[in-house]
């Protein structure tokens, strides 16, 4: 009877522990500008929460990083039990016009080593600014799309989709989303994120 008992009681109780996911970014994920309750990983968990789905949310967000310092910061950003992370990087690197190579591999190391790990990856594409011309914006938009199907991680295509060049949702930079922005896309990219944990939370059980 106590087996028994045991046993009826394990599915209920499984699906109540909150999923453990660092957002790993720059200071579009960081809140750069926002109070702490305003940046995006604040703002998901709240979202996701509101539907009934819980994450232990950690903001591993750094204003500046590029994809090679998400790279080195990699161990200690994303703790051992983390079972989900967004990877929101390359923003820095297509602004300060790095090598695409350069952050292509990066990422792929990045993702490769969350893999080892048995971390789920969602990833989320950026795209370049025009200033660096045509050929540049091609080679780094490609990157996303590449690494989501060679590496078989699912893609976000562009994370400020729906707020990139709207002068109401940014802040006065012109680069770094508002209150009202962040918002936005939470809940854009909230469909993806929903997917990505419910592809989790079945693997769990």
């Amino acid at each position: 009877m106590t087996a028994g008992f045991a046993c009826a009681q394990t599915p209920a109780a499984a699906p109540a522990k909150p999923i453990k996911m660092v957002v790993l970014g720059d200071s579009l994920s960081a809140g750069l500008g926002l109070g702490g309750a305003e940046a995006f990983p604040a703002r998901l968990q709240k979202a996701l929460e509101a539907k009934g789905i819980k994450v232990e949310m950690t903001n591993a967000g750094v204003s500046g990083d590029t994809t090679s310092g998400g790279r080195e910061r990699l161990d200690w950003s994303v703790p051992d039990g983390t079972e989900a992370v967004i990877l929101e990087l390359g923003a820095n690197d297509a602004l300060r016009g790095i090598d695409p190579d350069v952050t292509r591999t990066a990422l792929s190391d990045i993702i490769t080593r969350l893999k080892a790990r048995k971390i789920a990856v969602l990833l989320c594409g950026m795209l370049a600014p025009p200033n660096y011309g045509a050929d540049y914006a091609a080679r780094f938009n490609a990157i996303y799309p590449e690494l989501s199907k060679s590496l078989d991680v699912p893609l976000y295509p562009f994370f400020l989709e729906g707020v990139a060049a709207d002068a109401k949702l940014n802040q006065a930079d012109g680069i770094h989303p508002t209150a009202e922005g962040v918002d936005i896309i939470v809940k854009n990219i909230l469909p993806s994120v929903e997917a990505f944990l419910g592809k989790i939370s079945g693997q769990r059980s």
